[in-house]
């Protein structure tokens, strides 16, 4: 098995993505029935990664996406550029009534045995209108870019977004980036453009092109068509490396040119209380992170601060245990934090890594 080959030289980009930017609606632990009042944060699975890495891991980050030129457009551009990241945006007009939109994603935070409630207004969002050709992905890492990085949820926003995810794919193998791929397995958005097998077509074309897989069970499951133990609850992968290591040969098998995949594992005892730990498998061999005790103040983003601190230790060099280290302890700080994106600084990560603040159980 070919070993991953990052690029060590110079680059323009450290890291791009390519996603939809949402912004979302937090009331805080005020249920949005009574919400008064609510802060915005500006998200997006794949453009998490990019702003923790750029803000947290100081790397030089971009995002392909969609943009709206109206008010909410202008606050989310103010958002990306607060987190360093360089946008390349597919500019949309909007006709003052209907759209297009930049998506809004309603949450609150629960508290306690009141779990957190998630809705969305996806309608007629500009992200869904994105397609092959919109973006000139070889002048964009005409400079050199080392890793790119896209995720399920944007591949099943419509029947043109997969398709634009493969040739970014391709575009990136081209000019010798890592290629990541986030499966979040949504069934919702996946059966509004033709179901579980139309879905698991799309990603496996998007899989063949990728070299890094994260994801859980289910994710894995659900998206690549792969046998494994009954799962339960979507949003939660059990304290079991186990279980999650049990599957990765057979999706190897199905994918030979997948060398890493990783997830998170969580255990949720209380909306404000959940035991986190992380593994990674990696050019054939295991590695499990220490588990800790998280007083959740926000769970939003915790994976993508996972999937950041990883994706940054393997950049730098790091062996991958103690990448995974990087990754499970930035998204368990992310988690300590309002809103989607981090306010940890590196040196705040790396004392976690070590174990030096947490309740840690080896």
């Amino acid at each position: 098995m070919a070993a991953l080959n990052i690029r060590k030289d110079d680059c323009e980009l450290d890291f791009l993505s390519l996603g939809a930017l949402v912004h979302r609606l937090d009331p805080g632990v005020i249920p949005f029935r009574r919400a008064k009042s609510f802060d915005v944060h500006v998200s997006g699975g794949e453009y998490n990664v990019a702003a923790n890495l750029a803000y947290c891991f100081g790397l030089k980050t971009g995002v392909t996406t969609a943009m709206v030129n109206n008010g909410i457009g202008e606050l989310i551009q103010g958002q990306v550029r607060e987190m360093g990241v360089k946008p390349f945006y597919k500019h949309f007009e909007h006709d003052g009534v209907r759209g297009p939109n930049m998506a809004t994603v309603y949450s609150d935070r629960g508290q306690g045995v009141r779990a957190p409630v998630v809705f969305y207004n996806r309608a007629n969002e500009a992200g869904a209108m994105l397609k092959r050709g919109d973006f000139p992905f070889a002048d964009i890492m005409s400079g050199g870019c080392r890793w790119f990085h896209s995720g399920g949820i944007f591949a099943a926003l419509s029947s043109t977004t997969a398709d634009l995810v493969v040739e970014g794919m391709k575009a990136a193998g081209d000019a010798g980036a890592i290629r990541s791929f986030d499966l979040n397995y949504r069934a919702k958005l996946w059966d509004t453009i033709g179901g579980l097998a139309q879905g698991q077509k799309m990603i496996a074309e998007i899989v063949k092109n990728v070299d890094c897989l994260i994801g859980n069970e289910e994710d894995l499951q659900k998206g690549l068509g792969i046998a494994g133990p009954e799962v339960t609850d979507k949003s939660e992968s059990k304290l079991d490396p186990e279980s999650f290591f049990g599957m990765i040969d057979r999706a190897v098998d199905k994918f030979p040119n997948v060398k890493m995949v990783a997830t998170t594992l969580r255990e949720v005892h209380s909306t404000n209380r959940h035991s986190w730990a992380a593994v990674l498998w990696i050019d054939g061999k295991r590695y499990v992170s220490p588990t800790c005790e998280l007083d959740v103040i926000d769970r939003i983003g915790g994976g993508d601060g996972f999937a950041a601190g990883l994706i940054y230790g393997l950049l730098n060099g790091r062996e991958p245990e103690q990448a995974l280290r990087l990754g499970w302890a930035h998204g368990a700080l992310l988690t300590t934090f309002p809103g989607d994106v981090s306010m940890a600084k590196l040196p705040e990560v790396e004392a976690f890594a070590k174990g030096g603040t947490a309740r840690v159980q080896r």
